[in-house]
């Protein structure tokens, strides 16, 4: 590490240079630079922020040995803090769903453009603090909201245990007295009331019976009884099911009493409805706690990179990586603090611990979307970005072979990027909708298609007597299908060969030269020699000369490294996996062809069954409605075969997978965008 320097402060220095074998200049992946920090305990947390604002360094877990003295007083530190933060976090975002439920309908538009502030605006205590009030007030609301439905549903409740009693004109708080004896209770709803009365007068003459009313499958009575006849009377209603009702606590009839109930539920119903008034004012503030939300992401991210440090009383250890070309960013900023540090290139054997970051510009950057899907290359690898680009968006564009389709995919990504301003991948899928929607506009003009046949078939519907038939076209998928399929191939064969060509290059800068030959020279010594064997050129007995070396330098190659007996499996393995593997590679690209047909025909058909309905309307409602869905299963469709033949026939050639992306401390907001200050 930097010695002091005057004044106190420690200037780091730069690492040795290492230009790593295997990872060469084609297509390179941004090179990393390993970073270790010692720095004072109390610019800690300063330091953080500020390399978030640059958002260049990754920080990882130091890997320092535990039995090296001069680690014993470093320690990983964790605190209550990280959780604290983390459940403030749940309750912004639980708040938030309130307010969005609770909210009236956006007048913004379904799509509103997310705020545009400047990093102080971000992280602005007095935001913090107004979406602090904002979650007691709106938890204050709920909680009241609560309590006022919960009393709505106990006094719905308490209305139907009353309801019955309406026909009684008694209070029910009216008791027994010495002699009376007073019976609220419930009959079985199938006993009828002479059965009833009539079993009472048999027992006793000193009872009578008051009907309320009937409810469900039970009858509810009043019964009044001399208490000498008490006995009696409860045998005699046991046999239709009798049952003793206590009202408890309610004084007056049961009208008196639903009254009140009735009165009381309307005044819960203006307190409710005043409540949730209160909340829908309160959705205001959905901005303010968004702004929060996105400002406590960045201090939990700061927090979780913090129990990655090592610390002790006055000094704190940071490890990570930082890209060589942000290095300069590093080192301006490390020089404002009392610091030690260091930037060390990676040792081969630390390649898989080293995270990736691939050069990108606007035309290879939405290509990201098709990387994360696959797998990131190892950091000795091939940025397969810039090599894949042209190939995926002009396959693409052959496949879909449109121009509604293509200027539909082109208004949906710049629709993406203007109104709603994604991030991460769905920036990647906005920009490679614009991408191939460019592409396949102009294979659709090439092919003349419009929504398949659609305007021709229009123009016959309004003028039967038009001479205007089809689009100028330079090949159309019906006509040319053979044709289509051949450069489909032709294709293939190139992006095979690229690959291969790739493959050799970096088997040359690794110095395997040999494997190269012997993998790769081999097939383009033989196709070299079909295709002078096609055009009549080195025959040597009936047989092309070029082809000949070819077949014994595949023969020999794939059994080089074999001994005894498996020198005739290898080459039995190396003929048949060899022809079957690359030819069958080719002919994976008849694709191409066969979706271009496909998504023509299943046009055309469409417009066909518009055209039966005889009317313009119904023509341009079935054709519309059938290219419609059309164009939603070719856009999976060509998406889904393209990433195929990039990922199975041109990265298997020469792609080396296995690395982790690169994912610095940085400002990562969901809500607003970050804007440079004024």
């Amino acid at each position: 590490f930097a010695e002091p320097e005057a004044g106190g402060r420690t200037a780091g220095r730069r690492g040795r240079t290492y230009c790593q074998k295997g990872c060469g200049r084609l297509m390179s992946i941004v090179k990393m630079k390993r970073l270790r920090i010692f720095g004072m305990a109390s610019d800690c947390e300063e330091l953080l922020r500020k390399l978030q604002h640059l958002g260049c360094v990754e920080l990882r877990a130091p890997t320092q040995p535990s039995s090296d003295p001069g680690w014993q007083g470093f320690t990983a530190k964790s605190d209550g803090e990280l959780a604290n933060a983390q459940l403030r976090m749940d309750e912004f975002r639980a708040t938030l769903e309130r307010l969005k439920r609770c909210s009236p309908t956006n007048k913004k538009g379904r799509f509103p453009s997310r705020p545009r502030i400047t990093e102080r605006e971000l992280f602005d205590r007095q935001i913090v603090l107004e979406a602090e009030e904002t979650v007691e007030r709106v938890a204050a609301l709920e909680k009241k909201r609560d309590s006022i439905c919960a009393e709505q549903n106990k006094l719905i409740g308490q209305r139907e245990a009353l309801t019955p009693w309406l026909g009684l004109d008694v209070p029910l708080d009216t008791a027994s007295t010495k002699h009376v004896l007073v019976l609220f209770g419930t009959l079985s709803g199938l006993a009828s009331h002479q059965a009833v009365e009539a079993a009472l007068a048999e027992t006793t003459e000193l009872c009578q019976v008051q009907w309320a009313g009937r409810a469900g499958e039970l009858q509810y009575v009043l019964v009044l009884c001399h208490r000498k006849a008490g006995e009696a009377a409860r045998d005699a209603l046991k046999s239709f099911g009798f049952t003793a009702t206590s009202f408890r606590g309610w004084k007056g009839t049961a009208r008196s009493n639903i009254d009140q109930i009735e009165d009381r539920q309307r005044i819960l119903s203006q307190e409710l409805e005043a409540c949730r008034a209160r909340l829908a004012q309160e959705a205001g503030h959905q901005t303010a706690l968004q702004i929060c939300i996105d400002r406590m992401t960045q201090d939990i991210q700061r927090m979780e990179a913090k129990e990655k440090l090592l610390s002790s009383t006055s000094t704190f250890f940071l490890e990570g990586w930082v890209p060589a070309e942000q290095l300069s960013d590093v080192e301006h900023l490390l020089s404002q603090y009392s610091a030690a540090w260091e930037a060390t290139d990676p040792e081969p054997d630390e390649y898989p611990q080293v995270p990736v970051k691939l050069k990108n510009n606007r035309l290879t950057r939405p290509l990201n979307m098709v990387t994360d899907m696959y797998v990131y290359p190892a950091y000795d690898g091939v940025d397969p970005n810039p090599l894949m680009a042209p190939f995926f968006i002009f396959f693409f564009g052959m496949m879909m072979a449109d121009m509604a389709y293509g200027l539909l995919m082109l208004a949906g990504g710049i629709f993406m990027r203007r109104k709603l301003r994604p991030s991460g991948t769905m920036e990647h899928m906005a920009g490679l909708l614009i991408l191939c929607g460019i592409s396949t506009f102009v294979m659709g003009a090439l092919t003349g298609s419009f929504l398949g046949d659609f305007l021709p078939r229009l123009a016959k519907l309004i003028r039967p007597d038009t001479t205007f038939t089809a689009l100028p076209a330079l090949f159309t998928p019906l006509t040319d299908t053979l044709a289509i399929l051949i450069g489909s191939l032709a294709l293939g064969l190139l992006q095979v060969l690229t690959g291969m060509a790739i493959s050799v290059v970096r088997k040359v800068q690794a110095g395997t030269w040999t494997d190269a030959l012997w993998d790769e020279g081999t097939w383009w010594i033989i196709l070299a020699g079909v295709a002078l064997a096609v055009v009549g050129i080195g025959n040597l007995g009936g047989y092309p000369i070029v082809l000949l070396i070819g077949l014994l330098m595949l023969l020999y190659g794939g059994t080089r490294n074999a001994k005894g007996f498996g020198k005739l499996t290898a080459l039995i393995g190396t003929v048949y996996n060899g022809a079957t593997g690359f030819f069958s590679d080719i002919l994976s690209y008849a694709r191409l062809m066969a979706l271009m047909l496909a998504g023509s025909v299943i046009a055309q058909v469409f417009n066909t069954l518009g055209e039966v309905s005889g009317s313009v309307a119904g023509f341009v409602i079935i054709s519309l409605v059938g290219n419609a869905l059309n164009f939603m299963l070719n856009l999976l469709g060509c998406y889904v075969h393209d990433l195929r033949l990039q990922c199975l026939e041109f990265f298997g050639r020469f792609y080396k997978e296995g690395g982790k992306p690169f994912r610095p401390l940085l400002i990562n907001t969901k809500y607003v965008d970050i804007k440079e200050e004024d």
